[in-house]
């Protein structure tokens, strides 16, 4: 059984994404990132960087102890190997996939959120960040667009690449993102909307309560303006 610390965002997504793809059973533990949730000591214990998603697995392949695991890629990576889906066994196809699922960590999923950010959230309009982050998205769509010219998915077969990925694409309105601009993109995107898996992962969101009861600076705060003092140890 899996426990899934989890709260309705794209990293959130990758994880439900792969749990049903994969059917497995697994239990929400919901994490509201809005509420300070993220900040509980129960939770720190699981994912010391106070970020969701995180995994406990009760039944770890080596019959030891609960073990658990932070960060998405980790999580997906780990997930993969223990069921041996959705990453490829060869060198060189799995080469393939973890190349591009660290380009998705270090590179779509970071930028597109400070798309998000600037664009979104910022108090204040800084049109130097927002240009910044609107074309870098763009130039990552683009680098996505190419890959897929000549395959149905990033790396040929469906994999831990795309869960990675797709979530991240979702909101490409919010990133000032035309389709229209990238074909195999959207071809590629309209494809993993319509699997049974990605719909019943999307489903999960209704399964929490994601209201906030903070005020919108108390939230605010709580999102976007943490420090070095936010994870001091006590």
């Amino acid at each position: 059984m899996i426990d899934l610390y989890y709260w309705p965002t794209p990293n959130g997504h990758k994880i439900t994404t792969f749990l049903e793809e994969a059917n497995v059973d697994y239990t929400i533990v919901p994490v509201n990132i809005g509420i300070g949730d993220q900040f509980d000591s129960e939770f720190l214990s699981i994912s010391p960087n106070n970020r969701m998603p995180a995994i406990t697995d009760h039944e770890p392949a080596d019959g030891g102890q609960a073990l658990s695991v932070f960060e998405s890629g980790a999580i997906l990576l780990y997930l993969a190997e223990k069921y041996g889906k959705f990453i490829p066994a060869d060198l060189r196809g799995r080469a393939d996939v973890l190349q591009w699922l660290m380009w998705q960590m270090g590179g779509l999923g970071p930028m597109a959120g400070q798309n998000h950010h600037f664009n979104g959230y910022a108090p204040e309009e800084i049109p130097y960040a927002q240009n910044r982050y609107v074309n870098e998205t763009g130039r990552l769509y683009g680098v996505l667009n190419n890959v897929l010219a000549d395959r149905e998915y990033i790396c040929g077969d469906y994999s831990i690449a795309d869960m990675a990925s797709y979530p991240w694409t979702v909101s490409h309105e919010r990133q000032r993102q035309n389709l229209g601009d990238f074909p195999n993109l959207k071809r590629w995107q309209e494809t993993i909307a319509a699997r049974p898996g990605t719909v019943a992962a999307y489903a999960k969101r209704d399964d929490v309560d994601t209201s906030v009861t903070l005020s919108d600076e108390e939230r605010h705060r709580l999102l976007f303006q943490q420090s070095a003092e936010t994870v001091a140890r006590k």
